[in-house]
């Protein structure tokens, strides 16, 4: 399943002027508040008719304004999650999650209930009703009601908005399951959600894709900074090699060792790690007599100063390309520039257990 589009649309000062293709996976709409995620979402959704292009899902068009063709939203074959779970109060969440089968086209497969309670989790809640729940177990039946509806696919619109940061840890581990479920397009302003979800990114700014491509590549560079150079960072593909008694676990990064404080998967797992690029320092020799244990060797792939002291200095390691975040006086005392060797410098507990994910 894919989703490609092509549309334009003006309200008032701001005009959505966007296309792309979206592949299987989970596929970020990235940006600023007011780039126009919510409009993109709600195009696809059928909530909005634009004013020009063409929207197709899985090589059918829902949407063609040259040919006066526009599904209304119930034809369209998606799944909606909402900034708050918009269950029925008066219904229980088994009822709340039967409701989506009623949306099911005839013909498609139909979704296991027991399996989707067992995913996400929701077994002990069946007979509650939603005041009797809190922000994250409404989430997860939410995202239950919309798998079982059988959608193509699934539109998230900031899941995790609303919720605090014990329930957003709560809700990304099932997203991270649904990846290889359902193509999902998924709205956030979080570079940590976009980290461990995204398969693809598509980054917004003032109703205009600005960038597209896969996630790593994405968050490694400099000049994707929607949200401000403190959100910039890089994200890291590693294998979990060991778990040591003093709780830290031993990482496997590109043949780079990586501690982390004491992770739950075990030996073998696949991890994705965002490396904020604020928590990197750098060094041109390999440096001793640290507390830090995380030091990767690499060549500076690029120096892009900021419009102020700073500047982003983008760097190949072994692990993956990385990001860190420095003063302009410090890249001209270590004469950093493209090709330079140098060392990255990271804190095993500079790295939040929301930036590590499956």
């Amino acid at each position: 399943m894919s989703l490609s589009l092509q549309i334009t649309h003006a309200q008032g000062d701001f005009t959505l002027d966007c296309a792309f293709d979206a592949p299987p996976g989970i596929t970020v709409l990235f940006g600023r508040s007011g780039s126009g995620k919510t409009t993109l979402v709600n195009a696809v959704a059928g909530l909005l008719r634009p004013q020009a292009g063409r929207i197709e899902i899985d090589g059918r068009p829902v949407f063609d304004a040259a040919r006066g063709l526009f599904l209304p939203p119930h034809k369209r074959r998606l799944g909606y999650v909402f900034q708050e779970g918009r269950l029925f109060p008066h219904l229980s969440v088994r009822q709340n999650l039967l409701y989506g089968r009623w949306f099911a086209p005839k013909g498609a497969r139909r979704e296991d209930l027991s399996r989707v309670v067992e995913m996400l989790g929701i077994g002990p809640l069946l007979d509650r009703r939603p005041a009797a729940l809190s922000g994250g177990e409404k989430q997860r039946v939410a995202i239950g009601r919309a798998l079982l509806a059988s959608p193509g696919l699934i539109l998230a619109d900031e899941p995790l908005a609303a919720l605090d940061e014990a329930r957003k840890s709560e809700i990304l581990p099932y997203f991270e399951r649904l990846r290889g479920e359902v193509p999902i397009l998924y709205v956030s302003h979080s570079a940590a959600e976009v980290a461990r979800l995204a398969t693809t990114v598509v980054v917004l700014d003032k109703g205009r894709v600005v960038r597209q491509g896969p996630a790593a590549e994405v968050l490694a560079d400099p000049s994707v900074t929607p949200v401000g150079a403190r959100a910039a960072g890089a994200l890291l593909e590693a294998v979990v090699a060991r778990h040591h008694a003093d709780g830290l676990t031993e990482l496997d990064a590109g043949g780079q060792p990586l501690f982390l404080p004491l992770l739950r998967q075990a030996p073998g797992a696949r991890l994705r790690i965002r490396i904020a690029a604020h928590d990197v320092l750098l060094s041109r020799a390999r440096p001793e007599g640290l507390s830090a244990l995380n030091i990767l060797p690499g060549v500076v792939h690029e120096v892009r100063p900021g419009e102020g002291p700073g500047a982003i200095v983008s760097l190949d390691t072994p692990a993956g390309r990385m990001l860190a975040r420095v003063t302009q006086r410090s890249t001209q005392a270590l004469g950093l520039e493209a090709g330079v060797a140098c060392h990255a410098v990271i804190k095993s507990v500079a790295v939040a257990p929301e930036d590590v994910g499956g």
